[in-house]
């Protein structure tokens, strides 16, 4: 499901909660709703807030260290490109070969990176060609101690970024655990049963709960959204894709 679809279903249970216990306020016998019983019921609740907010803070916090993390290992591999371009480019000319399947490389596959729509090949597709860059390299062969140092460079840039490209892939899943989600949408739900339960029945409380709802629902999309930032309205920003573009066909 997506990080709208999501929130939406967190917007309804949370509201169909709150209504539920309208309904139970108005169906319970009148004992269930004495001062005692009000009093239990807002101990249990604070317990279930407190560990609502606990959790709530983990998904926060994970989502947003995925995201960073994302983003330097997006920058770092720019800027490993780059180094490899200008390495190439001191090399002397015996590289341009490699630097032209470098700079196809780059054509067809980072900006990919940002907008998976337009993807022009698949994964296993950009590997080989990676692949192929990584052969073509390996057979420059240096004819003094200053190419020789160059081609360690290069080849040591490269073996860091197929680690860092391989991190990637293996980290385009989500960091949010399906299940911590549906406890926390199911604290929700409770929560907010136990303030129709009890609450006023008057427009400023609906119009509040509906609002604290719709903010509870933004809150699990911005966290939904932090943890895919390659697609969708968080994205990581897309300037160290244009620099190497710009820097790789110099």
């Amino acid at each position: 499901m997506s990080a709208w679809a999501i929130s939406l279903v967190v917007f309804a249970v949370v509201v169909g909660a709150s209504a539920c216990g309208v309904f139970l306020n108005r169906a319970l016998p009148e004992h269930h709703l004495s001062e005692e019983s009000k009093e239990i019921v807002r101990l249990g609740t604070g317990v279930i807030v407190t560990l609502t907010a606990l959790v709530l803070g983990l998904l926060v916090a994970s989502a947003k260290s995925s995201f960073d993390t994302k983003a330097d290992e997006i920058r770092h591999s720019s800027v490993r490109l780059i180094l490899i371009d200008r390495h190439l480019r001191q090399f002397g000319p015996e590289a341009s070969g490699a630097r032209e399947v470098l700079r196809r490389w780059v054509d067809d596959n980072a900006e990919g990176i940002w907008a998976p729509e337009r993807r022009r090949f698949t994964t296993s597709q950009a590997n080989a060609g990676w692949t192929a860059f990584n052969e073509v390299v390996r057979l420059l062969e240096p004819a003094n101690d200053r190419q020789r140092a160059l081609l360690t460079k290069v080849l040591d840039n490269a073996d860091q970024f197929t680690q860092a490209h391989w991190l990637l892939d293996e980290e385009a899943a989500t960091s949010i655990q399906p299940a911590f989600l549906a406890v926390l949408v199911a604290w929700l739900g409770i929560i907010f049963a136990s303030f129709g339960l009890f609450a006023p029945r008057n427009g400023t409380v609906y119009a509040v709960i509906v609002l604290c709802a719709l903010s509870l629902s933004m809150a699990i999309f911005l966290v939904l959204e932090l943890d895919q930032p390659f697609e969708g309205a968080i994205r990581i920003p897309d300037a160290p894709l244009h620099i190497l573009i710009k820097e790789i066909h110099r």
